[in-house]
């Protein structure tokens, strides 16, 4: 039992990079937990940390170590739940990375839902932009959305997302309507720095032909809602998804562009480490998550088409 307290005291400190945040979230003293990974190394016979007086950092042995105790940690905690089906609960604490802009409007709102089915679940939810690590950064899943890439994650998709191409009112009456994708080389177009397609819009027409455009204009920000923002006040054109624009789509704050072509619908996905069981804490979120995005999205529920 010593045995997997110092380990999970491990996980904890490994995916803080601190003892002191270890300490606090376990609730001991930065010198119990300090004690706790000294003896955990003279155990294994290994160093699991480097210290400095700024930042804890996991060695390549750490790093190796970390991952088959998380592994270990999984087997124990569905072992448990295989051994009191009737009464298991999904327990620990979940740590979820997203996009800022989709945990913002559409994962905090239900955190309430969640904890009050999941009362022994603690979220630590991270909202960025960028693409995490799952295994290094210690996360349990994250959220994606676009064109799933090849890896080692296993993906449970959740929701589809339309992407749409739209303008404010003021906008479109100053400059006119686009009437062809390659109408839009001549306008002010608003774009995601980290867009799934690259620097290009993908756009296909009726008859199934697909036409990239290259869109230029005076703003280029890394997150949808600032995008957003810009676009209903009338600064340009802008490509975002439905779950960020639907909004504005139904109360005619923004209009929709080149309605004779559509940009191929992306997918939102629940993404995990692959192991042979799966913490009964992980599956609880994406199983919630999947039921109250099903059948239909709800940001598409009576979007303009």
């Amino acid at each position: 039992m010593d045995r997997l307290k110092r380990i999970e005291t491990f996980l904890l400190v490994a995916d803080s990079g601190s003892f002191s945040v270890a300490a606090e979230r376990s609730r001991q003293s930065k010198g119990s937990v300090s004690k706790q990974i000294k003896q955990l190394e003279e155990d294994l016979g290994v160093r699991l940390l480097q210290r400095t007086t700024r930042r804890v950092s996991l060695t390549d042995t750490g790093r190796a170590y970390l991952q088959r105790s998380r592994e270990a940690l999984s087997l124990l905690e569905e072992a448990e739940r295989e051994a009191g089906q009737e009464t298991a609960q999904a327990r620990g604490r979940l740590r979820v990375n997203a996009p800022m802009s989709f945990g913002v409007r559409h994962l905090a709102p239900l955190l309430a839902d969640y904890r009050a089915a999941h009362p022994d679940v603690e979220v630590e939810l991270s909202l960025n932009d960028r693409r995490v690590d799952l295994v290094e950064e210690g996360y349990d899943l994250a959220i994606r959305i676009g064109v799933l890439e090849d890896s080692s994650l296993v993906g449970r998709r959740l929701a589809s997302c339309r992407m749409v191409v739209c303008a404010a009112p003021d906008y479109l009456a100053r400059h006119g309507r686009p009437k062809t994708p390659d109408d839009l080389l001549e306008h002010d177009c608003l774009c995601y720095s980290y867009t799934f397609q690259g620097e290009t819009w993908p756009l296909v027409g009726a008859d199934g032909k697909r036409i990239a455009i290259r869109p230029r204009g005076p703003l280029i920000a890394n997150n949808g809602d600032a995008l957003a923002v810009a676009a209903v006040a009338g600064m340009g054109i802008v490509l975002q998804p439905s779950f960020i624009v639907a909004p504005d789509l139904k109360a005619g704050r923004l209009e929709r562009v080149l309605p004779g072509y559509e940009v191929p619908t992306l997918q939102v996905s629940a993404l995990y480490a692959p192991g042979r069981y799966l913490p009964l804490k992980v599956r609880s979120y994406i199983d919630f998550l999947a039921a109250r995005f099903a059948p239909e999205a709800p940001w598409d529920a009576g979007l303009p088409t």
